[in-house]
């Protein structure tokens, strides 16, 4: 059980995170007018994964120094070899999902608008609990509320009223937020064993090098274009990936993951008035009410399930 002072600390560390994945949508939407997706999340993720670097370098000395005097045995020495591994195979299988879920989005946002993909994204956090069943761990009857109320706002929200279809950008998104959801499992799964900060530069790598592979195969990247978009993609790079993932890595751990989830989830409000805001987005009567239902589902499914039922005396 952590301390009244640490869970403050932790709170406000994801409420920032999504503060500055609110606002990313807004930088990744200006960078996707002249940059390709592939291009863009090559650079970002590179970009964060250096920015992490000298924190590294910083927390291993400070580490050195807090260690025991020569002849004493501690328990992380014992259990060296798999703290060692754990960064890197977590990094590894995060940065893979990361990558997949982060180019569908950057593509899907060449299609849509800020606002909408910030919900849309956010519908993560309803699929955690339901994708959790596959790990044994059964959803309360309040989430599958959650689920239909999400689904019906999402309809709202992406179907387009005139011919009944789904965007292709919402479509994307929607595929994203299915990935994000994977992410926060795997974050959850390899964090417990790794160190957090080590475990984004990791994965922040692979995901930059993987998109790289790809970048050089679909598109044809121009130092030209990149530099004209040096500002979405330096926010994106330092800012979302290396302060923001951080901040979920070191903040979910060790902390009530309903709240975490909870904290994550204003993301899309913070996406919607930063798109507001910044780029003049408006929506129409119908998306906006897909929003609330959206953001009443989102809070719903992090509610804890006995707080619905009948307390006996």
């Amino acid at each position: 059980m952590i301390s009244r002072k640490k869970q403050l600390q932790k709170s406000g560390m994801l409420l920032l995170a999504a503060f500055i994945w609110g606002v990313a949508f807004v930088a990744q939407s200006e960078a996707i007018k002249v940059v390709d997706a592939f291009t863009i999340n090559c650079v970002r993720f590179l970009i964060g994964a250096l920015t992490l670097l000298p924190v590294i370098y910083i927390m291993d000395r400070k580490n050195k120094q807090e260690t025991p005097t020569a002849g004493t045995v501690t328990l992380d020495e014992l259990q060296g070899t798999k703290k060692n591994k754990m960064p890197w195979i977590g990094g590894a299988v995060c940065g893979l999902v990361l990558c997949a879920a982060t180019n569908l989005q950057q593509i899907g946002l060449k299609y849509t608008t800020a606002g909408k993909a910030g919900f849309i994204t956010a519908f993560y956090i309803v699929l955690v609990p339901v994708f959790s069943i596959f790990l044994k761990k059964r959803a309360s009857f309040v989430v599958w509320i959650s689920v239909v109320i999400a689904v019906i706002g999402l309809g709202l929200l992406c179907i387009n009223k005139d011919d009944l279809s789904i965007g292709t950008g919402e479509l994307l998104v929607f595929a994203c937020a299915i990935l994000f959801t994977l992410h926060i499992l795997c974050v959850d799964h390899f964090v417990k064993d790794a160190d957090g900060v080590k475990l984004s530069c990791i994965q922040f790598a692979v995901s930059g090098l993987v998109s790289g592979v790809f970048m050089f195969i679909f598109e044809n990247p121009q130092i030209q274009a990149i530099l004209s978009a040096w500002l979405p993609i330096l926010y994106t790079g330092v800012l979302s990936s290396g302060v923001a993932y951080t901040l979920q890595v070191v903040g979910q751990k060790d902390f009530n993951p309903t709240i975490a989830s909870l904290l994550m989830s204003f993301e899309s409000v913070f996406s919607v008035l930063a798109g507001w805001a910044i780029l003049k987005e408006t929506l129409s009567l119908a998306e906006g009410m897909g929003c609330v239902l959206m953001f009443i589902a989102i809070i719903l499914a992090q509610l804890p399930a006995d707080m619905f039922k009948k307390k006996t005396a």
